[in-house]
Order: structure tokens, then C-alpha cells, then sequence
């Protein structure tokens, strides 16, 4: 019999692999974003910088590894091209993680786990031990 509840209830230890899974993912999707928005960024400048070259100029690009000579009128529509594309991306990953956000939140909810040292400092009388919250953090306690 209690084999059949077992199989009806995930364990402590599946509970707490599966939360763990969920940060990871949402951690993954924040490291990719992070680098889309890099990205973005570097894309900008070098088309800022090749709109005020000549459009004859020579210029190199790096293309799967391999430097390729092209020139500025060659290469400033696709640096724009791929830059629309990062920024629809950022946009889907965005989305992605403000879902996985509130996914870790029901999971967490639903299972009732709490990090040790989440909510220490918004409790006047857990105050003083506000210092030691440091030790405490990302402890998963689950009832």
C-alpha cells in the first residue's frame, strides 16, 4: 500500500531535483539573454560605426570562424538584418523567462518550499539577523 502512494505522490528528493531543474532552466534562459543583449549592443555600435564609413571601403567579417573580406555596402544590411533578428529573439527569451519565473513560482507554491533567507529582511523581528543572511541563502526547506 504504501508503494502505491508513492508512486501517487513524487518524493522529497524528485520534488526538490524538479525545483532545482526549473532555477537551472530559468537560469540558462538569463545567461541567454544576457548574451543576446551583449550582442545587441555590439551589433549597434559596429553599424553606428560602418553608416559613417564609405560605402566602398573594405572590411572584414567573421563568418562562422573564417575572416571574409566584403565591403561596408555588403555588409551593413546583414549586421541590420541579424540585429532585427536579436532583438526579436531577446523579445521571445524574455517572455520565456518571465514564464519559467512564474512556473518556479507555482511549483513553489504548490510543493510549499521555501529558501532559507528569502524573506529575513522584510521581517522587523528577524531584523538583527539580517547579517547572517549571507550563510543562509538559496537553502531550500520543504515541509
Amino acid at each position: 500500500m504504501s508503494t502505491e502512494s508513492a508512486k501517487a505522490a513524487p518524493s522529497q528528493e524528485a520534488i526538490v531535483a524538479q525545483f532545482q531543474q526549473l532555477r537551472n532552466d530559468q537560469r540558462n534562459l538569463a545567461n541567454s539573454l544576457n548574451t543576446l543583449e551583449m550582442d545587441l549592443r555590439e551589433h549597434k555600435t559596429v553599424i553606428e560605426t560602418l553608416q559613417a564609413a564609405d560605402p566602398e571601403r573594405k572590411c572584414f567579417r567573421q563568418i562562422g570562424g573564417v575572416l571574409c573580406e566584403r565591403t561596408v555596402k555588403e555588409v551593413l544590411p546583414q549586421l541590420v538584418e541579424n540585429k532585427d533578428f536579436i532583438a526579436k529573439t531577446i523579445i521571445m527569451v524574455t517572455d520565456d523567462l518571465s514564464k519559467k519565473g512564474s512556473e518556479l513560482n507555482k511549483f513553489k507554491e504548490e510543493h510549499n518550499i521555501k529558501i532559507r533567507g528569502e524573506h529575513l529582511g522584510a521581517n522587523g523581528a528577524k531584523g538583527a539577523d539580517a547579517e547572517n543572511t549571507v550563510e543562509n541563502r538559496n537553502v531550500l526547506v520543504s515541509n
